[in-house]
């Protein structure tokens, strides 16, 4: 496991791997570099270092996270997979209550030991410091994405604060638009953390405080996106999958904590009872967000490094940098998923569906309706609410392929019989449900119907070759030519 000190060591490991793309044509922070990050990652390409921002004293970086492997490489593994039942065991690190498990927590305890943030007392983040009327958030390269934006947005923010009455930390990641020189917009939705503090300070009649912190570490970065459980603290999780301490410092006129090796801090508060009309935003939905009114941040410092690197992120259609930072989180909490249900073999979130639109989930059928008893239980999981397509396929169905999955389903459901639909919430950023916040949801059952469930007739086996006949054609296919006849004819392109 690899633990980067700060950005510039990530960026570091980037290029020695051949990750990274200098590029020193000079090009704008409004839709001149979205442009070229967009058609970057539609084929697929590097991360992305903008080292000549007309304007800006700091280069701009983006894409960092846009492949598999660049996002397993920012969490320190080989596989993304790797992570999942240590994942799982942070989480649910259970009460000793006998000797076996007691030795069995030794393990856990001695991982668990670096996960707690570690204080200081100087931080590069602070090596610069703008105060009072001094703060200038356009000193910052802020992208303007999208045309239709309703201004320059940041898109990468770590956005810590504290709950008013238990003081438990919250860490997300709230895209935030930048209003003026002091000001930006707060986009937490009706269901985060964030918003859910602010709510009890608005209900107290307090101003919270906010702290953002701008390119710590990746896997801090990542864990400001992780769907935790709500008492369990996204820095102290950033620190798990670092295996190492999350270096943190006190901030300069709030009471809170920010990461140590940030680029750039924004110190400040949102007041109870302020809104401010905020976007439009070409959203990872591939659509704008349209305008609605949201809490404003007030900038009461900036403090940053000497060498501030600016990471941002363009959404859009897919695929794009957070799809892939979505597939992490599918990877990483599925053992979680699997200990509750137990039944679920693997379960794909395909980027077309964009995190809460579509779910393809693999099940050892066991009983008559065991693939409903399942979908309903997805959505009462955390953030899998959102989701508003379930498909449920029998387990030996590879539900990572998309053309395998969209062929079983087309055969194997009788849409009268095997679609169901439910209400409940709804992501913020459905723009096709009839109210805010509120909506309907689908299953679909597409697992080998039973007698049990009301199938009387035969079902029909899967055409396969025999295999016999498979290996002597392995044996002969060199010398059949055909490779080398598509090879010849693919060089004609």
């Amino acid at each position: 496991m690899i633990a980067y000190k700060d950005l510039q060591e990530f960026i570091q490991r980037l290029e020695s791997e051949n990750e990274l793309l200098r590029i020193k044509e000079p090009l704008s922070p409004k839709l001149e570099i979205p442009e070229v990050t967009d058609r970057v990652c539609k084929v697929y390409g590097p991360a992305l270092l903008f080292e000549n921002v007309p304007g800006y004293d700091m280069p701009v970086l983006t894409n960092a996270f846009g492949s598999f492997r660049r996002m397993a490489m920012a969490l320190g593994v080989k596989n993304l997979n790797d992570l999942g039942q240590d994942v799982l065991q942070f989480i649910e690190i259970e009460k000793p209550d006998s000797i076996i498990k007691k030795l069995n927590l030794i393990p856990k305890v001695k991982r668990l030991a670096n996960v707690f943030p570690k204080m200081v007392d100087k931080a590069p983040c602070q090596e610069i410091v703008f105060k009072g009327d001094e703060v200038d958030l356009f000193r910052l390269p802020v992208l303007h994405c999208w045309p239709q934006d309703g201004g320059p947005f940041i898109t990468l923010p770590v956005v810590i604060t504290k709950h008013p009455l238990t003081g438990v930390r919250n860490v997300g990641m709230y895209r935030m638009q930048v209003f003026d020189r002091r000001t930006t917009g707060m986009h937490w939705h009706l269901h985060k953390g964030g918003a859910h503090h602010y709510r009890v300070a608005e209900k107290l009649g307090k101003r919270l405080e906010v702290a953002v912190a701008i390119g710590p570490d990746p896997a801090t970065t990542y864990a400001a996106t992780a769907p935790l459980p709500d008492d369990v603290d996204e820095i102290l999780f950033a620190g798990f999958l670092r295996g190492k301490p999350v270096e943190m410092v006190k901030c300069l006129t709030v009471d809170l904590e920010v990461p140590a090796q940030s680029q750039i801090v924004l110190e400040g508060y949102v007041e109870p009872g302020e809104r401010r009309l905020e976007g439009p935003f070409g959203d990872h939905t591939g659509y704008y967000s349209l305008p609605d009114y949201y809490p404003v941040f007030h900038v009461t410092c900036m403090t940053m490094r000497k060498d501030a690197i600016y990471p941002a992120t363009i959404v859009g259609k897919p695929p794009q940098e957070d799809c892939y930072m979505a597939k992490a989180t599918e990877r990483l909490f599925l053992p979680l998923i699997q200990k509750t249900l137990p039944e679920v073999v693997d379960m794909n979130l395909p980027m077309e569906g964009v995190f809460h639109n579509l779910a393809f989930v693999s099940i050892d059928k066991r009983y008559p309706g065991h693939a409903r008893k399942v979908a309903s239980a997805l959505w009462g999981f955390g953030q899998m609410m959102f989701c508003k397509i379930i498909v449920i396929f029998d387990k030996e169905v590879n539900v990572q392929d998309t053309s395998e999955c969209l062929w079983r389903l087309g055969n194997n459901i009788d849409p009268e019989r095997d679609i169901f639909f439910v209400k409940g919430p709804v992501d913020a950023l459905d723009h096709a449900a009839p109210l805010p916040y509120y909506g309907s949801k689908m299953a679909i059952d597409a697992t080998r119907k039973w007698p049990e469930e009301g199938f009387e007739r035969d079902w029909p086996d899967v055409i396969e070759m025999d295999p016999q006949v498979q290996r002597k054609i392995n044996r002969l296919w060199h010398k059949l030519g055909v490779e080398k006849f598509l090879k010849k004819k693919l060089s004609e392109f």
